[in-house]
């Protein structure tokens, strides 16, 4: 069992209803701990309109994550 923060940004923060949690997970990468949320608090966004980072660090969907590491979820941003 791992405990792990996630960092909820927009869109996600929104629909969580919070700006951050710590969850305790048996799952072994980012996209189980996404699925595992999306369907906890019914995302609306799916992984492909988003980017993971992992402790700080742009990560990809199958890489694998440890006890105490720190989860975000990045939408893209539009400027001008």
């Amino acid at each position: 069992m791992k405990n792990i923060t996630i960092l909820y940004f927009a869109k996600l923060r929104e629909e969580a209803n919070k700006r951050d949690e710590l969850l305790k997970t048996e799952a072994n990468t980012a996209i189980e701990v996404f699925n595992f949320l999306k369907e906890k608090y019914n995302f609306s966004l799916s992984e492909d309109y988003l980017r993971v980072a992992i402790n700080d660090e742009f990560a990809e969907w199958d890489d694998k994550i440890t006890d105490n590491d720190i989860l975000v979820f990045i939408q893209p941003v539009a400027g001008g």
